[in-house]
């Protein structure tokens, strides 16, 4: 079967960690030409630095997504080096849990996800529009998420900003069909990544997990101290309790590697066992 992510140039932001650093070095393993944004200019060095010790191809590019001129200036740095944009992918993005009532302590991070999940999409998609039109074609793939499927408890503005960029994607594609092909990637909670850190409230897990909270926390406990069974982080098992930020990362690539004329539009991964219940 032909490969469709060999020799694509590929812009990646919230490239230094997580979901943007796996699919980052997994691209360049399959010969494609990486640009990475983030803000922390040193994590994305290091990432390009890897790449390019395996013989791939990538560069680094300090990137404030909540800024148009840098995103602008991270894409035309792709297009200086590589030659041209097949694909923009929008990571960069927090998740400030909070419940309403904790609005003081949420409320600036609240902000700054606003900017970061809505503007920074906005930013991205903005950006590359203009070349990938120019060039004839495109693919823009948005990270999204579960929780923009519906409102639940202690996730209104997270939720709201992961909504929105169900809204954006879409509405690219309306407006670009036959040039610009949009996919949207909604995972489920994994627990691996850093977004976790970014969280104002733990107990704002409540509004995902529903009934199935105490279950949650009893299995984060036992997998931090080494007692949860093995048999259920293994994904070849029906009853995969926790999914690995890995199966996203490969979610992303399957939406890349398809003929220029098939678009993937909507993904949604799961551990076959998790406790979401969006």
């Amino acid at each position: 079967m032909a490969d469709h992510v060999a020799g694509k140039s590929i812009i990646i932001t919230g490239a230094s960690g997580g979901f943007g650093r796996l699919v980052a070095h997994k691209a360049a393993a399959r010969g494609a030409a990486l640009t990475l944004g983030d803000i922390d200019i040193a994590g994305a060095e290091a990432v390009a630095a890897e790449i390019r010790g395996q013989g791939g191809q990538a560069q680094a590019v300090q990137t404030d997504v909540t800024q148009l001129a840098q995103v602008k200036a991270l894409v035309a740095a792709a297009m200086d080096k590589h030659g041209k944009i097949d694909v923009m992918i929008n990571n960069a993005g927090i998740m400030p849990l909070a419940f309403f009532a904790d609005h003081d302590a949420a409320y600036s991070a609240w902000e700054r996800c606003i900017d970061i999940n809505i503007k920074g999409v906005l930013n991205g998609m903005v950006a590359a529009y203009d070349p990938m039109i120019a060039a004839g074609r495109g693919q823009v793939i948005n990270i999204s998420s579960i929780y923009g499927n519906f409102p639940v408890a202690g996730a209104a503005v997270y939720g709201a900003s992961k909504a929105a960029v169900n809204v954006l994607s879409e509405s690219l594609r309306l407006e670009s069909r036959g040039k610009i092909k949009v996919t949207t990637v909604k995972p489920t909670g994994v627990p691996a990544t850093r977004l976790g850190g970014t969280v104002i409230n733990p107990a704002a897990v409540v509004g995902i997990l529903g009934a199935n909270m105490p279950e949650f926390l009893d299995m984060s406990s036992k997998m931090q101290d080494g007692s949860f069974p093995a048999e259920r982080l293994d994904p070849e098992n029906i009853d995969y309790a926790s999914l690995a930020p890995e199966h996203i990362a490969d979610a992303v690539l399957h939406a890349i590697d398809q003929p220029w004329g098939v678009s993937v539009g909507d993904i949604t991964i799961r551990a076959a066992g998790d406790h979401f219940i969006l």
